[in-house]
């Protein structure tokens, strides 16, 4: 059995272009798989399974390079799920709407596969919603506008998560409130063009796309949130 390994970026890869700057995560995490043409399965469910983004990640895998698929849950036509994403090298996950994908997931049975992918060392990753859903808990625009708490990830790794910390103007203030009023459990936060690797579930390396970004722990001290910056290996 292969070693755990989930990669939460806070934000980048093919969603935020197909230039070499913006795929430097993506070719660490498919570098994990150490597989020489990789099977990648996307799963676009976090977007409702948009039609633009598949067609914008078959671009990015392209096919002489990677085996690419996806499995869609809205318009399903895979039968066998397990078979399906057990097949897998590396699974990446979508940005989008955190609780519709949990809700959906569950549904449908994705959620136990994809401990059992884990536990069998297909390396997982993915951004935004892709990022915050391994965790117990996050920050998320799931149920409107305003940032809220969100409870109920798929608890793969403990503690909570904010992505695009950098990205978007509440995001940090946001996740202080929620930590020092007890509506979320300390956590890392981590910069667009950032990814955590963890393997098992330890945190093991912060790298990022770019010179300026980096990841944060912050922790509850006394009633206060005390951010502490962790920084990050860049990426060639």
């Amino acid at each position: 059995m292969s070693e755990r390994q989930i990669v939460a970026m806070g934000g980048g890869g093919f969603s935020f272009g197909l230039d070499d700057d913006g795929r430097r995560l993506d070719h660490y995490v498919v570098d994990l798989t150490g597989a020489a043409k990789p099977r990648i399965c996307f799963l676009p469910t976090a977007s409702g399974d948009a039609t633009t983004y598949v067609v914008r990640f078959y671009d990015a895998f392209p096919a002489r390079r990677y085996t690419p698929s996806h499995l869609g849950l809205f318009t399903r036509t895979v039968a066998d799920v397990r078979g399906f994403l057990l097949d897998q090298d590396l699974i990446y996950v979508s940005g989008g709407n955190t609780a519709n994908l949990l809700a959906v997931w569950r549904l449908h049975g994705v959620d136990q596969v994809l401990r059992e992918a884990w536990e069998q060392g297909i390396v997982l990753c993915g951004l935004s919603a892709g990022s915050l859903c391994w965790f117990e808990a996050g920050t998320t625009d799931s149920f409107g506008p305003e940032l809220a708490p969100l409870n109920d990830g798929l608890g793969f790794l403990a503690g909570s998560h904010c992505p695009h910390y950098d990205g978007e103007a509440q995001r940090r203030p946001a996740y202080h409130r929620f930590i020092a009023e007890g509506r979320l459990p300390p956590g890392v936060a981590a910069d667009n063009g950032v990814g955590l690797h963890y393997l098992g579930t330890e945190l093991a390396e912060i790298v990022a796309s770019h010179p300026d970004r980096c990841a944060y722990r912050v922790d509850l001290v006394g009633d206060t949130a005390k951010e502490t910056p962790l920084p990050a290996r860049l990426l060639p």
